[in-house]
């Protein structure tokens, strides 16, 4: 059974896909998670950060997957902030922040991995596909976005609109995979789908990318592959 798909390109100079974070090490996936896509859509619709069900029910709908077309390089950021009480900044709400707590003595320190030079092709799904938002709706968003979109972290702008805004943004396929190998250009690119959703691929990988959006934490796992498209996987079929 056929599905229809929404065809995104993400690029920008720097780009970070949250993978598990331990202390103050945030490293990067080379793939945007279920909850990054999820973020990035509800941002485009203007989705308020509380409306936490409208959040879980668009992520729980989710159907992605994403190939390389530019493999650029992982580029790790040392932070070192003095933060204060009274510390405050701009967000892409249009508005001061501020903060809580106490002050430190002594600076903050972490380290941030970033994707630099990168260039992805991602398609999504939504099941099902008659509820709302529609993935018309999502297009339409992410053509005329409610607030200025990121791709991970708040400083990492996209470099080009995320679809076109034509016919070309949908296309027709009855898997993740296959909705991948059905765009032009990415032949040989590394890719990741759901375990459900092609071949078996020449690695899996074991992901924690869903999030408790009630809770804000991430929890449970799922089966990613990975390959090549079009190269011969682990059980001699193509990837």
């Amino acid at each position: 059974m056929s599905r229809r798909w929404l065809r995104l390109t993400l690029a920008a100079p720097l780009m970070s896909f949250g993978a598990v974070a331990v202390d103050q090490i945030g490293s990067t996936w080379r793939f945007p998670s279920r909850s990054m896509l999820t973020g990035l859509l509800a941002n485009a619709l203007g989705l308020d950060w509380t409306e936490r069900a409208a959040h879980q029910a668009l992520q729980d709908r989710l159907v992605s997957t994403a190939a390389l077309v530019r493999e650029g390089e992982v580029l790790t950021d040392i932070q070192n902030a003095q933060l204060g009480a009274n510390d405050r900044g701009w967000t892409t709400r249009g508005r001061a922040e501020g903060r809580e707590g106490a002050s430190y003595n002594a600076p903050h320190r972490r380290r941030r991995d970033f994707l630099a030079d990168a260039e992805l092709l991602a398609v999504l799904a939504l099941e099902p596909a008659d509820a709302e938002p529609s993935l018309d709706r999502i297009r339409n968003a992410l053509l005329r976005p409610a607030r200025p979109l990121f791709l991970g972290r708040k400083p990492c702008l996209p470099s080009r609109p995320l679809v076109a805004g034509t016919e070309a943004d949908f296309l027709e396929a009855p898997t993740a995979h296959a909705a991948l190998l059905a765009c032009a250009g990415i032949a040989g690119a590394r890719a990741w789908w759901p375990g459900n959703e092609g071949p078996a691929g020449t690695r899996t990988h074991e992901v924690a990318d869903r999030r408790n959006w009630d809770s804000g934490l991430h929890g449970g796992a799922r089966i990613l592959r990975e390959g090549r498209l079009g190269e011969p996987g682990p059980d001699g079929g193509a990837s």
